[in-house]
């Protein structure tokens, strides 16, 4: 493969070795992978959960989601296009208002995300809260994380109330692309910012007699990761390879998603969306960039990064999205008093980093055990799994590395792996490559989604997970409110 080093390629020789050896038994042995992608459960009625014990620890606050929503999630380019960022968040922070009534004066802090700053509104969370009608006296700030920047902001504010700081914490996260950044070349700005202190009309001539043509090249932002200088969909695309994941079996992964995603909407799953009036446009209502299509068709698009063999195409990658999300949490003591019905318990989460060269994506693999020893749990105790969707390559590779001992012993120094989720209760409302990916925003989406699908489907607990830009990952438990 194209820029593989001699480690790389040792390691994709070994991963594929191993994966391609795995027992026929095996849920993700490569023909017995086919028939599940289209398995999911069906949309159904409210049903009581299973009485399982509660994951609530003594001395420690119980953190819950009151109401979580986002504004639809669009393709760049479309509707959004002529917005900001914290446009974009207000919108989720006011759609969080009406939902709930919560009186402005309650919320003690709000914490947003955002990956792609815009430089006017460096700190977006405090321009969207004022914006939103939130009080001038409510703190707010804004982190960054790449994909996991609003699971960082939840767990931030889960951190506040649980340390008894804070009562009632605003979360979210926001991301528009279709207006980026873009800077002038380093040696123009240079030259502009010594223009800017030049005192005589002599010396402004001498600078701008230096300038030359490639002063004008423009500086877009970074696609790249800045420790390897690889793209991520490059990254994705070794990945598969490295775990024999075939073209095929992405791109009926990618139509899985689409397809269940399509259903969920038109079955009215996705609650969490709230209309948004765009100024001078249309009131959106949904997401747009769910398209079921045809494998064949699918099957005409040319390789996206790794050209001309490789196997990721836009047509199972995730596509750049413009989107805000917000949540609303509280102790469940603050929640019961003000007259609210919790949705979940937000319980134990974990943060991982590994090799952003090679393991770039697989934070899901590194995470999911983690948290589930820290709660006591297996994942047979799960009965909903959310997992964000980067590429459906980078996916199935995760769900592969979860199955294999061999990886859990080779690389996780695990004595046994922790075993991949069964279909039938994974991402079965879409996911990411159909809902879209407002990088900041798509956290909060997964945790509102979990609730909604444990209320409907019957489960106590879900499973959040996320990988993210620099080899990150992410992985948090949500119980169902008991009912």
């Amino acid at each position: 493969m194209a820029c593989c080093s001699s480690l790389d390629t040792k390691m994709s020789c070994m991963l594929t070795y191993a994966i391609r050896n795995l027992p026929a038994s095996s849920a993700w042995a490569a023909r017995g992978f086919v028939r599940p992608l289209s398995c999911s459960l069906p949309l159904q009625a409210a049903v009581q959960p299973k009485s399982k014990k509660t994951l609530a620890k003594n001395g420690v606050k119980n953190v819950v989601v009151v109401e979580g929503v986002r504004i639809p999630f669009l393709q760049s380019g479309t509707t959004y296009a002529d917005l900001m960022p914290h446009d974009l968040a207000r919108a989720a922070l006011q759609g969080l208002l009406n939902r709930t009534s919560v009186p402005r004066d309650v919320v003690d802090y709000i914490v947003y995300g955002t990956v792609i700053q815009e430089v006017k509104t460096s700190n977006v969370a405090r321009e969207a809260a004022l914006g939103a009608g939130f009080s001038d006296k409510t703190p707010a700030h804004t982190v960054t994380m790449a994909c996991i920047s609003s699971n960082q902001a939840m767990t931030t504010g889960v951190g506040m109330i649980a340390a008894g700081q804070c009562d009632v914490v605003v979360a979210g996260g926001t991301e528009l692309m279709s207006d980026v950044p873009i800077r002038h070349s380093r040696k123009m700005r240079k030259t502009m910012l010594t223009l800017n202190r030049a005192k005589t009309l002599g010396q402004k001539l001498a600078l701008i007699s230096k300038i030359r043509p490639d002063y004008f090249a423009p500086e877009l932002p970074a696609v790249a990761e800045f420790s390897t200088s690889e793209t991520m969909g490059h990254s994705a695309d070794r990945l598969a390879a490295a775990f024999a994941i075939s073209r095929l079996e992405q791109d009926e992964y990618a139509l899985r998603s689409h397809t269940l995603a399509k259903k969920a909407q038109e079955g009215g799953m996705l609650v969490d969306v709230v209309p948004f009036k765009v100024p001078g446009k249309e009131t959106v209502t949904k997401d747009n960039g769910i398209r079921p299509s045809s494998l064949e068709q699918m099957g005409k698009l040319k390789p996206a990064f790794v050209k001309p063999y490789g196997t990721v195409t836009p047509a199972n990658s995730s596509f750049l999205t413009d989107g805000a999300s917000a949540v609303l949490l509280m102790s469940e003591e603050k929640a019961l008093a003000l007259g609210y019905k919790p949705k979940a318990y937000l319980r134990d989460f974990v943060y991982v980093s590994q090799d952003p060269k090679d393991q770039l994506l697989l934070g899901p693999t590194y995470a999911t055990p983690k948290v589930l020893e820290k709660a006591g749990l297996t994942m047979a105790d799960v009965d909903v799994f959310e997992f964000h969707e980067a590429f459906a390559g980078q996916i199935l590779a995760n769900l592969k590395a979860m199955d294999s001992d061999w990886f859990a012993q080779n690389y996780m120094g695990r004595k046994s792996k922790v075993g991949a989720p069964p279909l039938e209760k994974f991402n079965t409302w879409g996911g990411s490559l159909s809902l879209g990916h407002p990088f900041a925003a798509t956290g909060c989406r997964l945790v509102i989604t979990a609730a909604h699908r444990l209320k409907k489907e019957g489960g106590q607990y879900g499973l959040v997970a996320a990988c993210a830009a620099g080899g990150q990952g992410h992985a948090m438990l949500v119980e169902l409110y008991p009912q």
